[in-house]
């Protein structure tokens, strides 16, 4: 039976109103309040409703307990989290010829607020990256005569690479497929032109990125790499660094060859393009050290061939250039995807800063708790200083227990998501002196939801330069990427729902509960199944095999099209990373996808009169995919389809009967992929049931559906639209200028 919590007195209303009539008879048996109306009955249910709610009240435990007790549970309510993003910068000016440098925690204004996390020198150039797209092996039959004559004309021995000039992430927007540098560009190279406002500025603009000769200046480039979605759990692994170099161009040639300087990083947030981030590269001191080639093919033949930057025919671009950068991925590397980049970059997030905020005065009492102007407090940056006798304001520490603290300690506790500090008693940490001033040195706050903006939301920024003093020259701010990652403050009533687990699993995982609980708990991870699959090897396909523990997860997602939820790489290192802390020792551990299996039906229906055949078939499409889908409340049992369980025909064509508008159902056809076509599944006989078979880590993925409503069930379905292959030979890179009209 379930456990109920006890009521302390359980007597409701109409209970003390039957006691106190019943007590009349023995107190004052001369009076009768019997009838309803009657002023002595009134007095008498004026009090039990006033006893009811004195009741209602001591049954409730106050939410003071409920707090106090999780305190003492170790498990304090969860901070908001704050929304984080990179964005671009420049210079809102016609004629912009020198750069300006903007201290960390420039505020950008929209619909929730930002801040900056790091300086950033402005330049006065705009950057528009390229690529040497690399024609498929269509256009290169297409064109194979053109290509040949310009490889006679360049006097080119062996065998060439004819590429087209093919800008990315334009405007500066973000794009979610990505470009591979490796696979999709003529020479594994990604180049971004940096551009003057006007031509007759590029010799000052030089001078500015040169540091006018007094340093060298640093440009912040921004990167966010693409996570491809993995076709299965072999695809699944920790993202190695990715290995590359920035080379800037220059206006000199060495045996026909163009030359280019080696850029040197100075900070890297990306992780070698691990993650979402900016490089910060030291541009070259002198002007003479980075310039560019005549790129006018009109003036030089040569212009885009070979390790030359990409040939652009538009005359205006060439003449704001200044100078091209350069990203060469390491030779080793056969694939580096990114969905953005832009210069003047600088990482935000959604926090706002607070600095020397006196907060209140103490008392000399002990276990004083002082709250702070802000909740969902950032603890890494948060100081906090006391006034002292004789020394001004001192640094306390932050510490997770006072209990842990001496008597002469300067500790204190940070409660960040109440955004309070609590501090001892004179036995477990010092008290502050009475009298004397509590002090925030610095502080960071904020978060939630609403700070995950679309890209282009955030347009304005005010900022201070390095010397304190604000800046007035006008700024812009391009936002090509949305924020993401932030989440509301955690409630009561969830933070009283992670109880039960915590207590059971007690933050170890050993059984498969613990191991559900704890992917569930995983911060900033938006799960949708988890599937525990114990003594199970993902890479072998094999089960049994000791101290092996697989844990697939599945992201949440809405059902309405393919390609069924699989987790990207950021998912899987927070889930593995949450549980490796708390796996046993001698635990092989593997967060894992599924492993989908591509599906395709025939269904063959007849309608009712009255309905529409469209509808009907759409209905068809809708209730199959609903059945198949992997998640919950989908599914045979509304809770996704269950792994390794079989795709039958039988089964379908049930779900088919009942979409409403159905009159019979002639058939079902199930079809899997093989070589990117669609093969049926035979019947042995042709009446006979057929059924695809799955395994125990796999599920299925419906991929195409075509219903018929004529009462033939179809044999055949639509091929998946693959794409145009690229072929690249690593031959000599040569421009070609596509026909337009």
């Amino acid at each position: 039976m379930p456990i109920t919590p006890p009521r302390l007195d359980d007597r409701r209303y109409e209970d003390l109103v039957e006691e106190l009539l019943a007590r009349v008879p023995a107190h004052t048996p001369e009076w009768t309040p019997q009838q309803n109306g009657d002023p002595g009955r009134t007095l008498l249910e004026l009090f039990a409703w006033l006893a009811d709610t004195v009741l209602y009240r001591a049954n409730l435990i106050p939410e003071r307990q409920r707090l106090a007790f999780l305190q003492l549970l170790g498990m304090p309510m969860q901070p908001a989290r704050a929304a984080r993003g990179v964005v671009s910068v420049a210079l809102d000016e016609k004629t912009p010829v020198t750069a300006v440098t903007l201290a960390k925690e420039a505020r950008l204004a929209g619909p929730v607020n930002f801040e900056s996390l790091s300086e950033v020198s402005v330049l006065p150039v705009t950057g528009e990256c390229y690529y040497k797209r690399a024609l498929s092996i269509d256009e290169k039959d297409e064109l194979s005569e053109v290509i040949e004559g310009l490889r006679q004309f360049h006097k080119i021995d062996g065998t060439v690479d004819a590429y087209v000039t093919t800008p990315a992430f334009v405007d500066g927007m973000y794009d979610k497929a990505g470009l591979d540098v490796v696979q999709d560009s003529a020479d594994r190279s990604l180049w971004i032109a940096l551009l003057a406002s006007r031509p007759e500025d590029v010799a000052a603009v030089k001078l500015a990125l040169a540091g006018n000769g007094d340093s060298s200046e640093i440009l912040n480039v921004g990167i966010a790499p693409a996570v491809e979605l993995p076709a299965s759990f072999d695809d699944v692994r920790r993202i190695g660094a990715l290995e590359h170099s920035w080379w800037i161009s220059t206006a000199d040639l060495v045996d026909d060859a163009p030359v280019y300087s080696n850029l040197r990083r100075v900070a890297d947030t990306t992780q070698d393009f691990t993650r979402r981030g900016i490089e910060q590269l030291v541009l070259p001191g002198g002007v003479e050290d980075f310039g560019v080639l005549e790129g006018d093919a009109r003036k030089e033949a040569n212009a885009g061939v070979g390790d030359r930057p990409p040939r652009i025919d538009d005359p205006d671009r060439l003449a704001r250039l200044v100078a091209w950068l350069r990203l060469r991925p390491a030779d080793k590397l056969e694939s580096m995807r990114l969905s953005w980049a832009g210069i003047n970059a600088v990482e935000i997030d959604q926090r706002q800063s607070v600095r020397d905020r006196v907060i209140g005065q103490s008392d000399g009492s002990a276990d004083q708790v002082f709250q702070l102007q802000a909740t969902s407090v950032d603890a890494a940056s948060f100081e906090l200083q006391v006034e002292e006798s004789g020394r001004g304001y001192v640094p306390w520490q932050a510490v997770s227990d006072l209990a842990l603290s001496g008597r002469d300690d300067g500790v204190f506790v940070l409660d960040s998501e109440a955004g309070t500090v609590t501090f001892g008693n004179g036995i477990y940490g010092r008290i502050p002196e009475a009298g004397r001033r509590i002090r925030v040195a610095q502080m960071r706050a904020g978060g939630g939801a609403a700070g995950n903006l679309p890209a282009g939301t955030l347009q304005a920024i005010e900022a201070k330069g390095v010397d304190g003093a604000p800046v007035t020259r006008k700024l812009k701010v391009i936002q090509g990427i949305a924020t993401d990652g932030g989440s509301a403050a955690e409630t009561l009533d969830e933070a009283e729902r992670r109880i039960p687990a915590r207590l059971q699993h007690r933050n170890r995982a050993v059984t498969e509960d613990d191991y559900r609980s704890l992917v569930a708990e995983t911060p900033g991870a938006n799960i949708g199944r988890v599937e525990v699959l114990p003594r199970f090897m993902p890479r072998q396909r094999r089960f049994n095999v000791p101290g092996v523990v697989s844990v697939m997860v599945l992201p949440r997602k809405q059902m309405h099209q393919a390609p069924n939820p699989r987790p990207d790489q950021p998912l899987i290192q927070k889930v593995h990373d949450y549980l490796s802390a708390r796996r046993p020792l001698a635990t092989e551990l593997y967060v894992i996808a599924c492993e989908y299996i591509p599906v395709a039906l025939g269904v063959g229906i007849t309608v009712k009169a009255g309905f529409a055949h469209d509808q009907v078939n759409y209905d068809v499409q809708q209730a199959l995919q609903r059945h198949l889908w992997s998640l919950s409340p989908h599914g045979p049992q509304g809770e996704g389809w269950p792994l390794g369980r079989n795709v039958g025909d039988r089964e379908l064509e049930v779900v088919v009967a009942r979409v409403k508008g159905v009159n019979t159902v002639s058939g079902v056809n199930l079809f899997r992929r093989q070589n990117k076509q669609w093969r049926q599944v035979e019947r042995l006989q042709q009446c006979a049931a057929i059924e695809i078979v799955l395994k125990d880590w796999q599920l299925p993925e419906l991929l195409a559906v075509t219903v018929s409503s004529d009462g033939v069930t179809p044999e055949t379905v639509s091929a998946t639209h693959t794409g145009g292959e690229v072929d690249g030979g690593g031959g000599v890179a040569l421009p070609v200028v596509p026909e337009t009209c």
